[in-house]
């Protein structure tokens, strides 16, 4: 049973002591003024059969559905109104259809004096521009997710929150210029709207060390320089600038950045070479450079300073020399992609040390990323196949190594065949000469293997027996012609995310069993019902088909 189906289980023994516990307390109702309140927001909104509890009749509003209040004052303090992608995408019913609230954002918002937590995501709102009331709420709030609706219009500068601040506005149709935050943001995804112009003024100029720890900026129209003033970010845990507009060098400040986990800097038009500041960087798991046109060789360090590295990806760049033995000391290294660049010489026959492509024990399936506020997943695009994926649920149990379209020579080192958990292989269109290794059905997880366009001499893969793939999942002579196997979707519980967005789920902990149950335990004894709670995280979790 894995932590999460613990965690809730705990929580759900927990809540029958609870309620048992407080059977004898009374429980106040909301407030007036408040339930007034919920009443014209809902006046507003079409579509709103998910909230036919919400009726005058009804007088205590924090029993209505998706209203949760504090257990002490009965006020107000969340409205989970969001919809999960995966819920709208797994039903096709005209009753999931229905959930999808639309209309006019209500400004009996503004009513709600003690909300802290709002989540709109994933409605079906009018396209419009956001009212300028609605930004007044940011001052209070500690959670506001909008994302994945058809808002538009500029995003004002957001500088008057006073509390830590979680804010997720991608996915809509905001234009503009980046908006200045406070230092307290903790959280800001802002991907795949339309911004534009430069990130200089939104990242430079600040006195004070922002607490900024997530930043996703991925899919705007965002131009020249990333700028070299990343000193007053220091909190950052993970930077996803991916498919924008960028050129110049990756900037040497960022090798302040001594928290840093995850770096995204893919499709841009980044040149140059690999900052050697970015050996401070030593807690970095994801290195993703792909798709730019950067230049030199692949630096030794990165095999010795950033030894958690789980990901690098540079393919489709101009890197040249050869592929550093120092990469063979990544322990935990699962997915090597320096396809589609100018490498030359060997393939390093130490490579048999990259531990984690050896065990076919199934890891974490989603690669985390710790934050003040609890965990995010990370995603990746890979090339599996033939077809290029996005990966982000299951990224964990990708393990993968592609050279292909490189130069590099020499023969395939039989030490390849030891990295028995691998699931692709692809070394074509090099110059690699001699005999494939002939025990390359050890690898018996592989599903795509590529070794065509090479120099090989004598055998190819059809001259192996059947025997020789036993156990493996490849098809084609000379085995059965018919695909057969399992795909790679059931073998890692993978199914694609055909969103290119970073699933930012708050809901991961790290600390032990008791720590975890009395830290959960103890402020929900005093604060928002056991119902909030549990709704949350099961709101939170995202239920695919893994």
């Amino acid at each position: 049973m894995d932590f999460v189906a613990i965690y809730l289980l705990m929580l759900l023994c927990l809540n029958i002591f609870t309620n048992s516990f407080s059977k004898g307390i009374p429980q106040p109702s909301c407030i007036k003024s408040e339930r007034q309140a919920l009443l014209k927001i809902k006046q507003q909104l079409k579509n709103s059969n998910m909230l036919d509890n919400w009726m005058a009749r009804k007088e205590d509003c924090c029993k209505w559905v998706r209203v949760f209040c504090n257990t002490v004052t009965g006020h107000v303090t969340e409205l989970q109104l969001g919809n999960s992608n995966d819920t709208i995408a797994s039903s096709r019913s005209k009753k999931a259809e229905s959930l999808k609230l639309g209309g006019k954002l209500s400004s009996a918002l503004l009513d709600l004096k003690h909300l802290s937590y709002l989540d709109l995501s994933n409605n079906d709102f009018d396209p419009t521009q956001i009212p300028d009331w609605f930004w007044n709420l940011t001052s209070h709030l500690q959670y506001l997710n909008i994302s994945g609706n058809k808002f538009q219009g500029k995003i004002p500068d957001l500088l008057t929150n006073q509390a830590s601040l979680v804010l997720d506005l991608s996915f809509n149709n905001f234009t503009g210029s980046l908006p200045g935050i406070s230092l307290n943001v903790t959280v800001l995804d802002l991907s795949n709207n339309v911004l534009s112009g430069s990130m200089s003024q939104f990242l430079c100029y600040k006195e004070h060390q922002m607490k900024l720890e997530v930043l996703n900026l991925e899919g705007n129209h965002l131009s020249g320089e990333i700028p070299d003033c990343w000193e007053k970010w220091r909190s950052l845990v993970a930077i996803e600038l991916c498919n924008n507009n960028f050129s110049g060098g990756i900037p040497s400040s960022m090798g302040a950045l001594t928290s840093l986990e995850s770096l995204h800097l893919r499709n841009n038009h980044l040149e140059g070479e690999i900052p050697d500041s970015l050996t401070n960087c030593t807690q970095l798991l994801t290195l993703d450079f792909a798709a730019n046109h950067l230049s030199g060789e692949i630096p030794p360090w990165m095999g010795e300073r950033l030894s958690k590295l789980i990901i690098i990806s540079f393919q489709s760049n101009r890197f040249h020399g050869h592929v550093p033995d120092q990469i063979c000391g990544l322990s935990s290294l699962q997915i090597l992609d320096l396809s589609h660049n100018n490498l030359s010489g060997n393939i390093p026959s130490c490579i048999n040390n990259l531990t984690a492509m050896i065990s076919r024990k199934m890891s974490c399936s989603k690669i985390s990323y710790n934050t003040s506020k609890g965990c995010f997943f990370d995603n990746m695009a890979l090339m599996m196949k033939g077809a290029v994926l996005d990966y982000s649920n299951t990224l964990g149990l990708i393990k993968l190594v592609d050279l292909s379209d490189n130069n590099l020579s020499g023969e395939i080192p039989t030490e390849m065949t030891m990295l028995t958990g691998l699931l692709s292989l692809n070394l074509s269109k090099n110059h690699l000469v001699g005999k494939i290794p002939s025990n390359i059905g050890a690898i018996k997880t592989l599903e795509c293997v590529d070794l065509s366009e090479n120099n090989l001499s004598g055998t190819q893969l059809q001259s192996f027996s059947a025997s020789s793939f036993l156990g493996t999942k490849l098809y084609g002579p000379p085995l059965s012609t018919s695909k057969t196997q399992v795909p790679a979707s059931k073998i890692v519980g993978e199914q694609v995310d055909n969103r290119t967005q970073v699933d930012w789920n708050f809901i991961c902990m790290e600390f032990g069993f008791w720590c975890g149950f009395l830290c959960v335990a103890c402020p929900l004894l005093f604060t928002n019902s056991w119902d909030a709670s549990i709704f949350r995280i099961l709101t939170k979790l995202k239920i695919k088909h893994f």
